[in-house]
């Protein structure tokens, strides 16, 4: 892809997704719950083929995370993908919630 798509985050009352947008209608997502309001719980992150090693899923957890530093809030990485970055990436222990 020439240009980096911009990240997308689309919220209800209880939960939430960040989604990127890509070539002939590819959408990458990693969906969110809400747990009251200082947590939020990363359950799912899906990227397709058209997005493989363009570092779609990193930039889609990047993002919650700065979202929740910003925020004031902690998250907890259910989703196996998730997790593996938050263990790769140390500079975050600040949201993580343990």
């Amino acid at each position: 892809m020439s240009e980096t798509p911009e990240i997308e985050r689309e919220d209800t009352q209880s939960k939430g997704r960040y989604v990127l947008r890509g070539p002939g209608g590819a959408i990458a997502e990693m969906t969110f719950s809400k747990a009251g309001s200082s947590m939020i719980i990363i359950d799912h992150t899906e990227v397709p083929d058209a997005f493989r090693g363009q570092g779609a899923g990193l930039r889609l957890v990047t993002r919650a995370v700065e979202d929740a530093r910003a925020a004031g809030k902690t998250i907890m990485p259910l989703c196996p993908f998730a997790n593996a970055q938050f263990a790769r990436h140390p500079e975050w222990a600040d949201v993580l919630k343990r």
